[in-house]
């Protein structure tokens, strides 16, 4: 295939018949020609696939379905979907996207746009103010500010929102972001921001990165992480701050 596109928007879909909103999707695509969506289904056993087939047949040049053999987890499955646009397609972007749409397709493709020559990764983040549309719940928001606190600390780099799920990169870049298995099927974030640090440096890193306040961001109820990932999640946080403190050893 030699397509070429401006941005590739990989959303990892399990069990998402209800969520999945095919009115916005149309509205986006209609506008957005040089944008593919790689729609991955994990093993759902709803009817996803059925529903993202009709959006493919609905707009056959700029929609990809590719599906996991069986369900692997956030991690692996953003993994499957940059790694199968980067073999098959021509981009000058990849991001990925949750299938929610809590962050809205019209803003992942606006904060694309910041992504240059020089920005090689720019990323939505949560942060609540006067003149955006931040809905989280209450308790969400907590857990999730001590989690954040606790990364950024563990990164030493002041990250507000490392797990928002709008993320863009050069393409060039998620080649070797995404070329390994993660360690966690959902703190895969938290590994990008060592991994690029194991390429870049933490210092360079200011230059090459940017994080976005978001302008929307809605907390739809059907989080497909259970609230006990709570206590396992400092585990894999203990995991990846050791495995990427050893492979920074070895570059230096």
């Amino acid at each position: 295939m030699t397509e070429k596109f401006k941005l590739c928007i990989v959303i990892p879909c399990y069990n998402e018949e209800k969520r999945l909103n095919t009115a916005n999707i149309s509205s986006f695509l209609k506008s957005q020609k040089n944008v593919l969506l790689c729609f991955v289904n994990d093993g759902s056993n709803d009817n996803t696939l059925t529903i993202l087939h009709k959006i493919k047949d609905d707009f056959p040049n700029n929609v990809e379905v590719i599906s996991m053999d069986k369900n692997s987890g956030k991690a692996e499955t953003v993994r499957f979907g940059v790694q199968h646009c980067n073999t098959n397609f021509t981009i000058e972007k990849i991001a990925y996207l949750d299938a929610d749409f809590a962050t809205t397709l019209e803003e992942c493709f606006e904060i694309s746009e910041l992504v240059n020559d020089e920005i090689v990764f720019a990323f939505g983040s949560r942060i609540s103010k006067i003149d955006n549309n931040i809905q989280r719940k209450k308790f969400r928001h907590l857990i999730g500010r001590i989690i954040a606190t606790f990364i950024s600390n563990q990164l030493k780099l002041t990250v507000y929102d490392t797990q928002c799920g709008c993320k863009i990169f050069n393409a060039e870049l998620s080649k070797s972001l995404f070329s390994e298995k993660f360690i966690s099927k959902w703190l895969f974030d938290v590994e990008i921001f060592n991994r690029m640090i194991v390429l870049f440096g933490r210092k360079k890193m200011v230059s090459i990165c940017k994080e976005v306040p978001l302008k929307t961001w809605i907390d739809y109820d059907e989080s497909k992480v259970k609230i006990t990932y709570f206590f396992k999640l400092w585990l894999d946080l203990y995991q990846i701050g050791k495995t990427y403190k050893t492979r920074k050893n070895h570059l230096h």
